[in-house]
């Protein structure tokens, strides 16, 4: 945004940006490591668990598959044969992680790159013992689990990079509170008081609702900022946040507390769980 631009309204959806799939794909190097590097942290953990449990792959299975189905969308260019028109983009990845599962031939292109070696640093392990206690027996959809584990990347990459803007700004305590908040506290059932914050940090009560109520705001734009980063056209990206945000379209003001969490609805934005 340059200087003679008017900022966002709060709560409307960001300016529009080069798409995930432009990004990946751009000639310019900088540009597209940065577009698969995005891609790749949203999408790992959700083919990850789709594989285990729509493949019945255990995890070295899984692991391998991941890694080549990665490799496979970069050196065969696949996002070029996306069509936004015909499928949201987790749904077209989804399509293409089946044709290679189904692919008979690729351990021989896995050995062909480099016999069996994971040349993509993911955390595999994180994501392990989760997908161990879901089987489709139990009820787990695969293609359910897919979109929730697309929504917890999308949410816990946004949590990361707004924690390491507020510190960077200086702001720490903001996301402090934020956090106690809205994530809760480790071995507390209930959220603190805004009386118990105030001391704890020692700035006052009406501090911490400020403070609370512009890392609600921020945190939303940061969400938006990945959301759309990670789809791939503007409807895309529109249909995401109203189902992740509950943002309308165009929003006709901002909604406070909107960081839309199941069993914390607040539609006062006053971080507190009815």
């Amino acid at each position: 945004m340059t200087a003679n631009e008017p900022a966002p309204a709060r709560g409307s959806f960001p300016a529009t940006r080069l798409s995930l799939v432009e990004a990946a794909r751009s000639p310019d190097a900088a540009t597209r490591e940065r577009g698969l590097a995005t891609l790749l942290s949203a999408y790992w953990r959700p083919v990850y668990r789709y594989v285990r449990l729509r493949h019945g792959k255990g995890h070295e299975e899984a692991a391998d598959l991941v890694q080549d189905f990665f490799a496979e969308l970069i050196e065969r260019d696949l996002l070029a044969r996306f069509d936004p028109s015909r499928a949201r983009l987790r749904t077209y990845l989804r399509v293409c992680v089946d044709g290679l599962a189904a692919n008979q031939a690729r351990a021989a292109s896995r050995q062909k790159r480099g016999g069996g070696e994971r040349p993509l640093s993911l955390d595999l392990e994180s994501e392990r013992s989760a997908v161990d206690r879901l089987t489709p027996a139990d009820g787990s959809d695969p293609e359910q689990e897919f979109e929730k584990a697309w929504a917890r990347s999308v949410f816990s990459l946004s949590l990361d990079r707004f924690r390491e803007r507020l510190a960077a700004a200086g702001k720490a305590v903001r996301f402090e509170l934020f956090s106690a908040v809205e994530l809760g506290e480790e071995g507390r059932s209930e959220r603190p008081s805004y009386a118990e914050l105030a001391r704890r940090h020692g700035i006052s009560e009406s501090d911490v609702t400020n403070g609370l109520h512009a890392a609600r705001r921020e945190f939303r734009e940061t969400v938006l900022e990945l959301l759309r980063e990670t789809t791939a056209t503007e409807e895309e990206f529109r249909l995401e946040a109203r189902s992740l945000l509950g943002l309308a379209d165009p929003p006709p003001k901002e909604r406070p507390g909107a960081v839309k969490r199941p069993g914390n609805e607040d539609p006062e934005g006053s971080g507190r769980k009815r």
